[in-house]
């Protein structure tokens, strides 16, 4: 395989995604940029005005800015989890997913964070934390296991670029702004390709799996441990770590189908995204999906069969005020996407996709019913008894701010498709030189 050759030929094909913006990815980009404008208005109306300017009291401490949180984190810890799996299996379709998950999960780990700040109503201490961190508190852990996990996530997803960094920085036809390039030279950091630096780089980055597979783990099981060791009907739980992890990687590997599907329609990657690929993730989601739907009949069952006042009141809670939620989280949530991928012959990439879409919003609303009815059925109920006081009802404030974060998810998503191709150029190389390797050795065998 001429090398040079490979590379220039990768280059002008995935050139195209880097350099060139259609008109729809101006709109899109545009949308992104508008609805984070009215996010940032919000974000300022509550500074102006306070916490009163948002559903949450006294009563309810906490909405859908958590939830918020806790859906992106889990995303960050399957994608952490998966990336990290997927590095040490010799298999050559797992090149075609690896950028997708690896993005995802440092985007998520970043947007994620930035809710809990939402709740805070006094930024200005926000400094206190680091400086008077209670080791006895879980938020403390919760704050040093995030931004680790966070910082292992974003070396390795830095150690994945740098082979195409150093491709795009030596390809003399990619038509690109001299700063655009100096960038690429300087993410590189000096890479080569040699056999000893592809070398070095492989070790390091099998370590980084490692660590990232670990960090993920006690990140996601320290924030299920601030709920599980806290004294509310419904979170003071022993599966709840277990529960979140299975739960974490149900919305995870929902949202890399999704993605999947999006990127293959919109960049034309039919050849590198195939229906093989769908059916293997459609796969790993119904056995999570019969997981995750276990664990959640264990939990409510051990609440309806215990008799206890708290936990009759918070089910009387869930199948009164909530019963359309609890029925769309965890009846269509779960089951629909059990029998699309259940049967073979429904395992197309559409349904399959439509499979994951119903899943990600049953996590969601999953996410609100664990928080929001829990905290309007306390062990001691509160003397006021205004409504606003009694039950949570988001604002358009919480609303406009959480569709902001959704928007900065997407738009830092696409501008780093036009920083780096999404399917890695130096993964092709790598999986055609051991092809080659192994025919040669084989060739060798016989003569």
């Amino acid at each position: 395989m001429d090398l040079a050759n490979r590379k220039k030929e990768l280059v002008e094909e995935f050139s195209p995604m880097i350099v060139k913006t259609s008109l729809w990815g101006k709109l899109w980009i545009g949308g992104l940029i508008a609805i984070i404008l009215v996010g940032l208005y919000a974000f300022f109306v509550q500074i102006q005005k306070g916490h009163e300017i948002t559903g949450m009291r006294d009563n309810v401490v906490w909405g859908i800015y958590i939830i918020n949180f806790i859906f992106f984190v889990g995303i960050s810890y399957s994608g952490a989890f998966i990336s990290g799996i997927l590095h040490f299996y010799e298999t050559s379709w797992k090149n075609s997913i690896s950028r997708i998950i690896e993005i995802m999960t440092v985007l998520s780990l970043v947007i994620g964070p930035i809710f809990i700040l939402l709740c805070i109503g006094r930024l200005d201490r926000l400094h206190y934390l680091f400086l008077y961190p209670r080791i006895q508190s879980p938020i403390t852990w919760d704050i040093i296991a995030i931004m680790t996990d966070l910082i292992g996530c974003f070396i390795y997803l830095l150690l994945t670029f740098i082979p195409d960094f150093a491709i795009l920085r030596d390809s003399k036809e990619l038509e690109i702004p001299s700063w655009r390039r100096k960038m690429y030279k300087f993410l590189a950091i000096g890479y080569k390709d040699t056999p000893t630096q592809s070398k070095r780089l492989h070790k390091i980055k099998n370590i980084m799996s490692a660590m990232i597979i670990a960090l993920a783990i006690v990140a996601y099981t320290v924030l299920a441990w601030i709920f599980s060791l806290t004294l509310q009907p419904g979170w003071n739980s022993t599966i709840f770590a277990t529960y979140f992890i299975i739960a974490g990687l149900y919305s995870g590997v929902s949202v890399i189908i999704i993605s999947m599907y999006v990127i293959r329609r919109v960049y034309k990657l039919e050849n590198y995204l195939k229906k093989i690929h769908f059916i293997g993730a459609g796969i790993v989601l119904l056995v999570i999906s019969l997981l995750y739907g276990y664990f959640t009949f264990s939990e409510y069952f051990a609440k309806w069969f215990s008799h206890k006042t708290s936990d009759t009141n918070l089910l009387n809670t869930l199948f009164g005020r909530y019963f359309w939620e609890f029925i769309l989280a965890n009846y269509i949530g779960i089951i629909i996407p059990i029998i699309i991928l259940f049967f073979k012959k429904l395992r197309t990439i559409k349904s399959i996709t439509f499979a994951a879409i119903v899943a990600v919003l049953g996590m969601w609303l999953n996410r609100y019913i664990i928080v929001v009815p829990t905290l309007e059925t306390p062990f001691l109920p509160i003397q006021d008894t205004r409504t606003e006081y009694l039950f949570y009802s988001a604002t358009w404030v919480e609303f406009a701010l959480s569709f902001a974060g959704i928007a900065a998810f997407f738009l830092f998503f696409t501008l780093l498709i036009k920083l780096v191709p999404i399917i890695p150029m130096s993964g092709i190389i790598e999986h055609e030189r051991k092809v080659i390797k192994k025919t040669k050795n084989y060739t060798d065998g016989l003569e």
